[in-house]
């Protein structure tokens, strides 16, 4: 089935920057989500590619530029000459990506919830509006997600006028807002990722290439990379816990099912909410994404688990391509990082609470899945005892664990808020109507 995400190796107690290099462009770096031209000194991981095609992320040091793209490139070609992964063979051979004709682009909304945070939402959109794909194929649509101000409007309608549409959600919850998103999309695929993001300038054209190569595909997710590695948490996250999920093409679906024992269920390893795109027709007639497992909720996440496991339940394919690259900033504090990875673990068995009650159907599978499930816990915990940074892993292995116990009920409290949200919903729209009757 290919390759899968690999863990970096990074230092911990060092911060390092965090590069863009091609195997086809000897000396140049690049940061994130940009083509600018940058000299790093000092150590670095970059993310290696050949002719715009990821092969993998690799570290290194050097005293001055050009030995320490040198030094990446060499250690980039040992990588991959050691663990023999294929998709270097494919990229060795492929030639630049290109975005197609304007006329033979399908059409793509690109929805971003944020909630105030106005410099990373002002960044990864002049990473989306960087985007080689067709100006006139794709539109951008900001969801500003119960703001404290009006900053956000602000920055979008003065800072980018008609290149980006501005939507106000009231309602906190992620799966909400990317649902207003949805419901405002004007295009064939609709694309989600975060404000935190950087965009690569090659993420839709890679995302629309995978939606054509065949009708069944409903969903295709891309590589999410780190942005930057500059604190310890940051490091601790993606040295256990990274985002990535490898360099090769993949695709799963119920009718080619991979030998992974627990899929579907295994919803993480298909991708994630930062960089995942749908056919809008498919998504909308799934009911969107379920406001009770979202971010900002009691649940603490898993919408975009639920909507990848949904997708394949109702019969569709699932891709994802390497090429579709967004980076993603991690949060820099240790006490942020406790937060995230509870919220990671809690999110997880959310999104199975809730895959049960979208589609009950599957609950023989799940049972008949559940003593792999604990073999597979047992596994990953005798692996983090070995880990070079063992201390680290089990105290997140145990905070994941504690998410993971409170997951049901966190959902059930949502749903429950969430019924409340409709409610008062309901009852102030009989009150306006009542006032507007009475004029």
């Amino acid at each position: 089935m290919g390759s899968t995400g690999q863990r970096l190796h990074v230092p911990m107690d060092t911060p390092v920057e965090v590069v863009d290099i091609d195997l086809a462009e000897p000396g140049r770096f690049s940061p994130p989500g940009s083509r600018e031209r940058i000299q790093p000194h000092g150590p670095a991981f970059a993310l290696v590619r050949r002719q715009g095609h990821p092969l993998c992320m690799i570290g290194g040091s050097a005293a001055d530029p050009a030995e320490l793209w040198q030094t990446l490139a060499d250690a980039a070609r040992r990588e991959l000459e050691a663990l023999s992964v294929r998709a270097s063979r494919r990229t060795a051979e492929a030639g630049p990506r290109s975005a197609g004709r304007p006329g033979d682009a399908p059409r793509v909304s690109v929805v971003v919830p944020t909630h105030n945070r106005c410099a990373l939402l002002r960044r990864c959109l002049d990473s989306l509006l960087r985007s080689d794909y067709p100006e006139s194929r794709f539109e951008v649509i900001v969801v500003d997600n119960a703001p404290a101000d009006n900053a956000t409007e602000q920055l979008v309608r003065q800072a980018y006028g008609p290149q980006v549409r501005y939507i106000r959600e009231a309602v906190a919850g992620s799966a909400r807002a990317r649902n207003r998103g949805l419901a405002a999309a004007h295009s064939a695929i609709v694309a989600f990722t975060d404000d935190d993001t950087l965009v690569d300038s090659g993420w839709l054209s890679a995302l629309a290439e995978a939606f054509s190569t065949s009708r069944a595909i409903g969903c295709v997710t891309g590589l999410i990379a780190p942005a930057e590695l500059q604190t310890e948490a940051q490091a601790v996250l993606e040295r256990h816990n990274g985002f990535g999920k490898g360099y090769d093409t993949r695709t799963w679906s119920l009718h080619d099912p991979p030998e992974d024992p627990l899929f579907p269920f295994t919803a993480g390893q298909f991708g994630g909410g930062a960089n995942m795109a749908f056919r809008t027709d498919l998504l909308r007639s799934l009911g969107g994404f379920d406001p009770a497992t979202s971010a900002g909720t009691p649940a603490h996440g898993g919408e975009d688990l639920l909507a990848f496991f949904r997708v394949l339940v109702h019969g569709s394919t699932l891709a994802y391509t390497p090429d579709a690259i967004v980076w993603h900033s991690q949060r820099r504090s240790m006490d942020a990082l406790a937060t995230q990875i509870f919220s990671y673990g809690s999110g997880f068995t959310a999104y199975l609470t809730a895959a049960l009650v979208h589609e009950p159907r599957m609950l023989p599978v799940l049972l008949r899945k559940l003593p792999g499930g604990v073999r597979y816990l047992a596994a990953r915990a005798r692996r983090l005892d070995h880990d070079d940074g063992a201390g680290w892993s089990r105290r997140l292995a145990l905070l994941e664990l504690r998410g993971m116990l409170y997951g049901p009920l966190g959902y059930l409290r949502s749903r429950l808020s969430e019924r409340e949200h409709d409610r008062d919903g309901r009852r102030h729209g009989t009150r306006r109507v009542a006032a507007v009757q009475g004029l």
